[in-house]
Parts: C-alpha cells; structure tokens; sequence
C-alpha cells in the first residue's frame, strides 16, 4: 500500500513525463494513483491529479475530456474550501472554452475566477485572469475592453513585480495597438517589452517583440517606416526563433520579409522569402500532422487503457460490494486499503447469541431449498432489528446468530441497545411468518414453522476482533465474554433473555427493562453463576 509521500513522489513524476512529453505514460501513471483507495480520503491530492489530467488533456487538444478532469479538480477543491484552487481551475475551464472560441462562457469563468482571486488576494493569479479578459475581449474586437484588461493585469503584475507577466502585458497591449494601426503606442510598448524580456532572458518574448517591432517599421502607413531597420528587427526574429524552434515565427517573419521586398519593388529576392515561407509553412503542417497521429495514437492508447481501468474498477467495486456484505463495513474498507493485518483490542462491548430452538428438528424433515428459505427470512429480519440498534451481526453458525454493540463502530451506553435489540427480536419472532413462494409451499412441514421460537444469551466484557483467513475472510471475536454470552444462549430457554450478572447491573439503572433473578446456576466451564431473565417492564 502506497503512503502519501509516496503519492506525491509520483505526482512529481507525472509532472516530468508530461515536460519530456511522455503524455500517455503521465496519463497511465495518472490514472493509477486516481485509482489508489489511499488517496480517495486525500481531496486535495485528488484534486491536484484530477487538475494534472486536465492538463495532459488540453495540451492534447482533448477539449470534453479537459473539462472532465477540470472540472472534477475545481468540484473537489470546492469540497475542501481551496480557493486558491477553485480560482485556478476556474481559469483552466475558461482558457478551455476560449479554445474552443465559446468566448461568452469563457468570459463567465475567468470572471468568476478573477472574484475569488481578488477575495484571497492572490496578486500573480489575479493577473492571469485579468489578462485572460483582456484576450476574450480582443478575440472578440473590442479593442477598448482589452486594453482596459490587459492596462489592470499589468497594473498588477507591477505590484508583485513579476517581470514575465509585465512584459507579456506590455507586449499583449502593443499587438492591440498594432492591429488599431496605432503604430507609435505599438512601438512604444513592444520596445519597453522587448527591454524586460531580455533583462530576464525570455527568447520566447523577444522573438514576439522584435517580429512586431520588425512590423512597425515595415509598415507604409507608419511614420517611422524604415527598410534596414524593418529587415534587422525581423532578422533578429529569424535568429532567436530558430534558436528556440518556433517555426510559426519563423514562417511570420518570412511572410514580412517577402512583403517588404515587394513593397520595395525587389521582386527576386522577394521570391526568395515567399519560396522560403511555404517551405516552413510545410514543414508546420508535417509537424501539425505528425504531432496530430501522435496525438490520435496517444487517445487510441488512452482509450483502450480506460477501458481497462474500468473494468479494473468495475471489479474492484463488485470486491468492495462483496467484501462489504460479508464484513463490516469498516473492516472491509481497511482490507480494501491493504491493511494486512487487523487485530483490535475491546475493552467493553456487549455480546448477544440467538439461536432458533427446534429448527434441528424441523431441518430432519424439510427439503433443503425450503430450509434455506426459511433461516434466510428468519435472518434478514435479526439483521434489520440488530442494525436498526446500531449493533453489527459478526456472523451465523447453522441456525446460530452472533451480534455485538460497539465494536467496529462506536456506540454509547451500548448495553441498552443491546437489550433492546434483544427485546425487539423476541416481539419480532411472536408475529413471524414466511410468505413462501408457490413452489415450495402446501407441504405438511410448514405447520412446524410456528412452532419455532428463538432463545437469547447476552453478556458484557472484553474482547479481541480480527481478521482470519487469506481467500476467504471471517471476522470474528475471541474473549471470556464471547464464551459466558455463549453460555447465556445454551442456558437460556425458548422466548426468553438469559444474561449475565455483569450485563444485568450495567442496565439495572434503566426503567423500561425488568430484571428477574434466576439464581445461581452451573456455566460449564465457568462454574456457579448469578444470571438473570431480561423482560420489557409492563406499566
């Protein structure tokens, strides 16, 4: 069984599969840990791996399953109250829906996103989804909104000092500028981002800049046009765009080389450009369609491990659904968590035996089908009184029943609902009738049926539980108040309470119960006891 350091050491691996873009294999080890009964009581682990998984999915274009797993995170961190996290995953869902360019539903999440990080104060956060509002508004045109967004992120982002986020806010607002045609303000703000991106050494942003300042400078309509400086911006794009392999850079600077050319009326080597703009624009879509079956192969493969998984699960949960309805439902959730083990030491539970007098001899003469059918009605009901007073049946032994009150689950003042449950079976089997089925009813054996009575035994003490077996499980009770409660039972008569001394006293205080003396009587193995007959007081 996993521990939790062990869990989140696997976290960190996903983590370093999904860099190496090992997705497949970040998803499977994924699953896996979703799949540990270790974890299951651990939300906010839960919710990391569930957010872990929408990230695999997104980066694979996998946009339902995405959500899915997003939305699963953001339901669990919502469970432990995590704002940090439902800010965060709210963000996740809305950059999902501006994807897919549902632009109002992603306007709604990064929205509610940007309230939740506003009341923790989660400055960096904060700023992401700010600058997340300001593209909608841009993919949407609204150029003023945008700017408005994009101007808070940045206000923002100067707060905290968080260099990457004031350049990429810079450089967003100089592309808005750029596309309004306001080649000043897009000059002037793409060249103070360009200042900070290289200060922190980010090629990625250098490239955009020096591509959109390369633009400005290339650009008629702009008053400070200039071929050189147009080409030498745009040169540098090429060269720290092939340095870090962004080939849609690459392609965009070749287009506006070739544009330049030809505004200069240099039409060979304006060719040159075009030539070698198609040439990545192929090289772009070999690698859209390799990354694509990879992508195709990677969910193939996905597809086929979730169907494993679920049938894994789907067995695990018949295991449980059985373990469950043979054990205690405590008891099966700690094997069901690999304990190996289990041994508990009880200092005071009340043990009660029920056995049914004169089903020996009815079972000489009724068929086996019709046999079963009975002791199992006759079970089902001492099951639902038993569990009706908090007590848990251990187990049956032929026509022997076992109960027990604070054991796997904790009851207080225990002997009382004992005694009452004791009460209540004997009041249950005065009026017990078994409506047979046609096929095994109309038999002479019947009229034995009301004939049966049931004697109980209780007793109050120590005693050890555990688990026994490795197939087939048996939770059992080991201890002098099993064997003296036993004792009570095989000395108890039909209809009636045997119980001990020791029980007697532990409920003498409560008036519903009356508590008549049988006298001493000789226990084997235990000699001379004072016992007594537990009845309902009548009023």
């Amino acid at each position: 069984m996993m521990t939790l350091e062990e869990i989140k050491v696997e976290i960190s691996t996903c983590e370093k599969l999904y860099k190496n873009s090992q997705y497949y294999e970040a998803i499977a080890l994924a699953n896996e840990l979703l799949a540990n009964s270790v974890i299951q009581d651990e939300v906010d682990l839960l919710a990391t791996v569930n957010n872990f998984l929408g990230i695999v999915y997104n980066r694979l274009s996998d946009y339902p399953k995405a959500l899915e797993f997003y939305s699963k995170a953001l339901q669990l961190f919502e469970e432990i109250g995590i704002k940090v996290g439902i800010g965060g995953n709210l963000v996740n869902i809305g950059l999902i829906y501006s994807s897919i360019k549902k632009y109002d539903t992603a306007f709604e999440y990064f929205s509610k996103a940007l309230i939740i990080l506003e009341e923790i104060g989660h400055k960096e956060f904060q700023a992401n989804a700010t600058s997340n509002i300001g593209i909608v508004y841009r993919n949407l045109s609204d150029y003023p909104k945008a700017l408005e967004y994009y101007s808070k992120a940045l206000q923002i982002n100067e707060e905290i000092e968080n260099k990457v986020g004031i350049a990429s806010n810079l450089g967003n607002i100089g592309e808005v500028y750029l596309e309004l045609l306001d080649y000043p303000k897009a000059l002037e703000y793409s060249t103070i981002s360009l200042g900070i991106n290289e200060e922190i050494n980010n090629k990625f942003g250098m490239a955009l800049n020096f591509g959109n300042i390369g633009i400005v400078y290339a650009s008629k309509e702009s008053l400070c046009y200039n071929v050189v400086i147009a080409e030498e911006y745009l040169q540098k794009t090429l060269f720290i765009s092939n340095e870090i392999g962004a080939k849609e850079f690459i392609r965009e600077s070749y287009v506006q080389l070739h544009k330049l050319r030809l505004t200069e009326g240099q039409f060979e080597e304006a060719l040159v450009y075009f030539k070698k703009s198609v040439e990545i624009e192929k090289e772009i879509q070999s690698e859209e369609a390799k990354n694509q079956a990879l992508i195709f192969d990677q969910r193939r493969k996905l597809e086929e491990d979730e169907k494993a998984r679920q049938l894994k699960l789907a067995r695990f949960q018949e295991q449980e659904k059985i373990l469950h309805n043979i054990l205690p439902v405590k008891i099966a959730d700690r094997i069901l968590k690999q304990e190996t083990f289990i041994a508990d030491h009880f200092e005071s539970v009340s043990v009660m035996f029920m056995d049914i007098v004169g089903f020996t001899s009815l079972s000489s003469i009724a068929p086996p089908k019709q046999l079963v059918f009975l002791l199992d009605a006759i079970f089902q009901k001492a099951d639902e009184v038993v569990e009706n007073y908090g007590l848990e049946k251990i187990k049956t032994i032929g026509d022997g029943y076992l109960a027990v009150a604070n054991v796997t689950s904790p009851l207080e003042h225990h002997q009382k609902p004992t005694a009452q449950a004791a009460l209540q079976l004997l009041e249950t089997m005065k009026d017990f009738t078994v409506n047979f089925p046609s096929d095994l009813g109309d038999k002479d054996w019947i009229k034995y049926m009301n004939e049966l009575e049931i004697r109980i035994g209780i007793h109050t003490g120590e005693v050890i539980a555990g688990i026994i077996g490795k197939n087939k499980y048996t939770y059992d009770l080991w201890g002098d108040a099993v064997n003296i409660a036993s004792r009570m039972e095989s000395n108890s008569e039909p209809g009636r309470i045997h119980i001990s001394e020791q029980f007697a006293k532990s409920i003498e205080q409560h008036p519903e119960f009356s508590l008549i003396p049988r006298g001493k009587i000789n226990i084997k193995g235990k000699g001379t006891m004072n016992t007594f007959w537990l009845e309902k007081r009548r009023i």
